[in-house]
């Protein structure tokens, strides 16, 4: 009996002592993105994109020996459902967390994961996001102090426009983008026409065409979320609003033509990340992301399937799964697509997060997005 006990106990005993090292085995990343709501277009190509890089760092044998387990979480495009997802992942102190990308949603939180030194990466562009202080912060696309500058030459030397009407989006991003791109056009001396805000997941655009059209500008930039782009530009198709409509990478994205169709044809802008971009290896992204999953990818696919892959890269630079020395690893890292395949495009991190990589200038043609010019990283 006393024998029969003995061998329990010490079954029992090996099984606590293996639990966590089964569990080291495996490196949680909280992904706390918009799965619904408004965002949930977004928030699904992002998780789509992660998971297919993790599967792809997986089979290849982990982040220095270590499985990556992907941690879901829905914010329903809420930034207090963020923060509270945020927390969450803070008290299990993961090695990193993943989003959110609505830039609500990251100016709301970015400040716990800057106290509890984890490092975060966003897919946010507001340009104000980098700029609060947090050396934790970590970016998948450009922010609007980056693309901005790249919009406005494009605009002055490519559309020669001198005047432009502004639409915008009326939360955290698009009056970030407003303040960002008419700061460019001042500097460049193009004046600006209609200054519009709309809401977001606003339905009828028409009063709004009605008012571009008055104000008879060279151009017009449009800075709305995915749906809202494609309805303005169904919109302005049908009263025929004859100025070029020029964007940003959402309004150029696949989402807004797969909406509107034959409207978004002339579309034209700056693309910070793209399927089509002339890349072999985003084109093979492509391939994958089609056959896995049955539709195009955006450029949030593209952002989640990096973010990954930068973890992967900052750590084995490290040498080590640690939070604080991941962060150091990824202020000034370049991943190039030679040593990181799956980073696609080179980039570079400065200290404060930014990111800085080589875009695109395209055009909507035929229904499809055609990149028309290849624009430099800033800092070659």
């Amino acid at each position: 009996m006393k024998q029969t006990f003995a061998r329990a106990l010490s079954l029992v005993v090996a099984i606590a002592l293996a639990g966590p090292a089964v569990a080291q085995d495996t490196i949680k990343i909280p992904n706390i993105i918009e799965l619904s709501g408004g965002g949930a277009t977004v928030g699904t190509n992002w998780k789509n994109g992660s998971s297919m890089a993790v599967e792809e760092i997986n089979a290849a044998g982990g982040i220095l020996g270590k499985k990556i387990e992907l941690m879901f979480v829905d914010t329903a495009t809420d930034p207090g459902k963020a923060r509270a997802g945020i927390q969450r992942a803070i008290d299990d102190k993961p090695i990193a967390i993943f989003g959110p990308i609505y830039s609500g949603s990251v100016s709301a939180t970015l400040q716990m994961t800057n106290e509890a030194g984890i490092p975060q990466i966003i897919g946010g562009e507001a340009g104000n996001l980098t700029t609060q202080g947090s050396k934790y912060l970590f970016r998948t696309s450009f922010g609007q102090n980056v693309s901005m500058p790249k919009i406005a030459n494009y605009i002055r030397d490519g559309v020669k426009a001198k005047t432009v009407s502004v639409i915008y989006v009326n939360n955290d991003v698009g009056k970030g983008g407003r303040n960002a791109i008419t700061k460019e056009f001042e500097s460049r001396g193009i004046k600006l026409g209609a200054d519009l805000s709309t809401e977001a997941g606003q339905a009828d655009f028409a009063a709004d065409v009605v008012k571009l059209k008055a104000a008879n500008a060279d151009a017009v930039f449009v800075y709305l979320n995915e749906e809202e782009s494609a309805r303005f530009v169904i919109e302005a198709k049908k009263q025929g609003l004859d100025k070029p409509l020029i964007g940003e990478t959402t309004l150029l994205g696949q989402k807004v033509i797969d909406l509107a169709k034959e409207a978004a044809n002339g579309v034209k802008g700056h693309v910070g990340l793209t399927v089509d971009a002339p890349i072999p290896a985003v084109a093979e992204f492509a391939k994958k992301f089609q056959a896995k999953y049955n539709y195009a990818s955006d450029h949030n696919g593209i952002k989640g399937y990096i973010a990954p892959y930068m973890i992967k890269a900052a750590a084995e630079k490290a040498g080590k799964l640690d939070a604080k020395a991941i962060v150091e690893a990824l202020h000034g890292l370049t991943i190039s697509p030679d040593k990181t395949p799956g980073i696609l495009i080179e980039a570079t991190w400065d200290e404060t997060g930014e990111i800085d990589r080589i875009s695109f200038l395209a055009e909507v043609r035929g229904g499809k997005q055609v990149i028309t010019e290849t624009l430099p990283k800033l800092k070659k």
